[in-house]
């Protein structure tokens, strides 16, 4: 069973810059798609970004231009590279492996945007 390790989370204050980390047990090119999610109290899992094995990004919105997803195929780690941070990224971030047959999650890393 496919293991994901997320780090890097904290605590930043606004205009600040985070490099959240995924560390997966097997070749993440056995995946799909890589991404990031985050949930925020009391609100729906989103999506930030993910990354094809080709190395396509999307990126929601309000992300769009502050973060990079980046993936290193030799060493099995997924990047999500945070700048500008706001209070409204607040949240959990969670790395995920999309399969041919099954969605991996990783624990997830607290990310506070807070003065």
């Amino acid at each position: 069973q496919v293991q994901l390790v997320e780090s890097g989370g904290g605590l930043v204050q606004p205009g600040g810059s985070l490099r959240l980390s995924c560390a997966a047990s097997e070749r993440i090119f056995s995946f799909s798609v890589m991404g990031w999610y985050r949930q925020a109290p009391g609100k729906e899992r989103e999506l930030v970004a993910d990354i094809s094995r080709g190395g396509s990004a999307n990126y929601e919105e309000s992300v769009k231009g502050r973060s990079t997803i980046s993936r290193d195929n030799a060493q099995n780690m997924v990047y999500l590279q945070m700048d500008s941070l706001k209070p409204e990224d607040t949240a959990v971030y969670y790395c995920n492996a999309r399969g041919s047959f099954s969605s991996f999650w990783g624990q997830g890393t607290q990310v506070t945007v807070s003065s």
